[in-house]
């Protein structure tokens, strides 16, 4: 049984970058697809349409974009520092995002995350065709995670502790114990917690009584 439970949403909060953009690069769509996720994040579009009408520019890819994009994508500065820190006190780490698991997955695992889900992009015959397959990672779906791996790891709801930066993250900070915005957006900044400035992941630990 964990002591508590620390979620993080991933673009922008764990890393640097929004994957999405950096996908979108390759295929000539990042002007399109920043302006979007620009609107998504500030809570102006419905999440699941923006998403679909961003993927759907990344029709034609090839699949080897996972692994370059992987290269590039930025870890923010203390996630191993606060990821050591929460494991050493007895908790446990997630993440949760409305990105894609091709990305997430190979990242949690080397940070030696406790759980992770994103959405998950179609590929026939090596080329995405701008769709996605599977449930779709929105609001609703960060907070049923939340309360999943909250359960899963002997948690209650009051000792967990969700960490974002945009609209998509609110319902899982509603829920959480503790709900920290991350240089967020005014959404998150005006229902959040606690508002963390400086891009310092590592800043998590004193809010939990830790080292920081």
């Amino acid at each position: 049984m964990a002591r508590f439970l620390v979620i993080l949403d991933v673009d922008s909060t764990l890393v640097e970058d929004e994957v999405i953009e950096l996908l979108a690069e390759g295929a000539g769509s990042l002007d399109e697809v920043a302006a979007i996720t620009a609107r998504a994040m500030n809570g102006e579009l419905d999440f699941e349409e923006s998403l679909r009408s961003r993927v759907a520019t990344l029709a034609g890819l090839s699949e080897a974009v996972f692994a370059e994009v992987r290269t590039r994508v930025r870890v923010t500065a203390g996630v191993p520092e606060m990821i050591a820190g929460v494991h050493a006190a007895g908790g446990r780490v997630a993440v949760v995002s409305g990105g894609f698991a091709e990305i997430v997955e190979p990242l949690a695992e080397e940070l030696g995350l406790d759980y992770w889900r994103a959405n998950r992009l179609e590929v026939v015959d090596g080329r995405l065709t701008g769709g996605l397959v599977g449930p779709i990672i929105d609001a609703d779906a960060k907070a049923d995670a939340l309360r999943e791996w909250s359960t899963d790891c002997g948690v209650s709801l009051g000792s967990t502790v969700a960490v974002g930066d945009g609209a998509n993250d609110l319902r899982m900070m509603e829920l959480a114990g503790l709900s920290v915005g991350f240089d967020a957006k005014p959404p998150v900044r005006d229902r959040a917690d606690l508002v963390l400035t400086v891009r310092d992941l590592s800043q998590v630990l004193p809010l939990l009584g830790l080292r920081g």
